[in-house]
């Protein structure tokens, strides 16, 4: 027990944590032992090499001197190692450059990663600092207002680079659309982030399109389409996937007519459910899985037609909901069976790191697949494609 109820608060980065000084020596003395092992890798493999007099050419050379890395720890005190070539010159001396430690190096890149979120977080360019000392400690530094304004004009330079890319000789087979509402720094009346994720014939996904937009509208998706075609990108997907905003179908018809469309049953399940009482929900989407997850489409198009007959008597704007898209909720089934799961929904767009099978040479158009003699062949993983018009 206390004589008092009043207790001292620490300040921000004054606090004094000895499992965190736990974690900082052990990351000092993993970093070490690491770098050391890269000179040592280095010197192994030139350990041959003689100078004219007999002696090792390469030889360790002291340490530079310690510099600090910014970690999400806080920051660790590194000493990089040298090495000494006794014998090379020019372009034939042999250096050392750790993989690890780059040179110059001044903060980790989680830290790097950490910098731009807490910015669209809207947190100040003035309070950034505030905010990693309170999470870092108070030995946290060269992260000033003026380091944070040079970091966010790098990261506009390297967004306008990447968005004045070249895309001629590029080709993508889908297309994941959609676009997310972030409580981020946008430009004035813009409301949400158009993102396109596309496909490569070898199964790559690759982020295609990123702007910002006026809500979903057909003016904002026309824009960033056409964007991409004078870029280069003469081409369009075979199919685009996007839930039901019009905005975008709009914009797609005009630029890309011969795209084919597919409704993200993810969106759509949620949108019939919604009319639908909730004792009612948990049926009716076992009855919707059923027809996404039919083996064939024969098959979808019966479980279609069963939850029409069964749920549309009571249910009329549930069903009418269901089957104003029938043919593009149904449309995947054209495509390779090992695509599906990739294709029945637009969700892949927030989820860019996701992996996408390589497309067989059945996905492209016939004259496409004329014109790709130096393309990508057809995978021997298609083997068991069941697309009707695949060559295997």
């Amino acid at each position: 027990m206390t004589d008092t109820n009043v207790f001292q608060l620490s300040q921000p980065g004054t606090f004094s944590d000895p499992l965190t000084e736990v974690l900082r020596n052990g990351a000092r003395a993993l970093l070490t032992q690491a770098v050391e092992a890269e000179v040592s890798s280095l010197l192994s493999c030139h350990a041959d090499k003689l100078t004219d007099d007999g002696r090792r050419r390469l030889v360790r050379h002291g340490h530079l001197p310690e510099r600090e890395i910014m970690t999400g720890i806080g920051p660790v005190a590194v000493r990089c190692p040298r090495v000494r070539d006794r014998g090379g010159e020019g372009c034939d001396r042999i250096r050392f450059s750790s993989a690890i430690l780059p040179p110059y190096a001044r903060r980790s890149k989680s830290l790097e990663v950490l910098i731009p979120i807490l910015y669209l977080k809207c947190i100040s360019t003035g309070d950034v600092e505030d905010a990693l000392v309170a999470l870092l400690g108070r030995d946290v530094g060269g992260l000033s207002a003026s380091t944070i304004g040079r970091l966010k004009e790098a990261w506009c330079e390297e967004h306008a680079r990447w968005s004045k890319r070249d895309l001629s000789a590029k080709r993508y087979i889908y297309f994941w659309v959609d676009g997310i509402h972030v409580q981020a720094r946008l430009e004035d009346g813009a409301q949400c982030l158009l993102i396109i994720i596309g496909a490569t014939p070898e199964g790559r996904k690759e982020l295609v399109g990123l702007t910002d937009g006026v809500r979903e509208s057909a003016q904002s998706w026309r824009e960033l389409l056409l964007d991409l075609k004078r870029r280069g990108l003469s081409i369009g997907p075979e199919l685009a996937v996007a839930d039901g905003a019009l905005g975008f179908w709009q914009a797609l018809e005009e630029v890309w007519p011969h795209t084919r469309g597919q409704r993200c049953w993810v969106h759509k399940t949620a949108n019939v459910l919604n009319k639908l009482p909730k004792r009612q929900q948990p049926k009716a989407k076992r009855a919707l899985q059923e027809i996404w997850m039919a083996e064939t489409k024969k098959d979808a198009l019966a479980a279609f037609d069963a939850f029409v007959e069964t749920w549309g008597v009571k249910y009329d704007k549930a069903v009418e909901c269901l089957i104003k898209d029938r043919d593009a909720l149904l449309a995947f089934y054209d495509f390779p069976a090992e695509h599906w799961k990739h294709l029945r929904t637009a969700c892949d767009a927030a989820r860019p790191g996701s992996a996408a099978p390589p497309a067989c040479a059945c996905v492209r158009s016939p004259r496409q697949a004329s014109r790709s003699a130096a393309g990508t062949p057809p995978h021997a993983d298609w083997r068991a494609c069941r697309h009707r018009s695949c060559p295997s």
